[in-house]
């Protein structure tokens, strides 16, 4: 049986289509984490960058350790070094796949809930106190400086 040019490069086009199809479907990863409270309305600040009040969602990129800061009036503030650690399916051997291959969106959506403290008002010897022994701090002589090179080593 003998095939067409016609036939060949119908063939061709449809495979060149198919293909190109598959490459813009490729797939996603959405990254997401929601910050609550207990009680709920207190500002959350996230790596020096504030977020809004609780409960507040954020989208993010990268994983790892994040520095949680909520403030409320009435309420002690709360500040939570919160770890973010990468799913199995997002570590080095296989984020290529999971963000370019996979043919469907991932999402990966953390939760996080704080309780806050209700605020103390300090008893007025205690301020007292820490405003005379800081006093003292701020009068004492600066410890001297290391000089000369091995010092800067380690020795004295």
């Amino acid at each position: 049986m003998v095939s067409s040019p016609k036939v060949g490069r119908r063939a061709a086009a449809s495979l060149a289509l198919a293909v190109a199809c598959l490459c813009l479907n490729t797939g996603c990863v959405i990254r997401r984490y929601t910050i609550r409270s207990e009680p709920p309305g207190a500002q959350v600040i996230v790596n020096d960058e504030e977020i809004g009040p609780t409960p507040v969602s954020k989208q993010f990129t990268f994983y790892g350790d994040r520095e949680v800061t909520l403030i409320k009036d009435g309420f002690e503030t709360k500040t939570v070094i919160q770890p973010v650690p990468a799913p199995w399916w997002d570590n080095l051997l296989t984020e290529f796949f999971a963000e370019n291959v996979v043919p469907f969106t991932l999402r990966d959506e953390r939760e996080f809930t704080y309780d806050l403290q209700p605020a103390q008002s300090p008893a007025a010897n205690d301020l007292y106190d820490r405003a005379n022994n800081l006093r003292a701090e701020s009068q004492a002589p600066p410890t001297p400086r290391r000089r000369g090179f091995l010092a800067w080593l380690g020795f004295d």
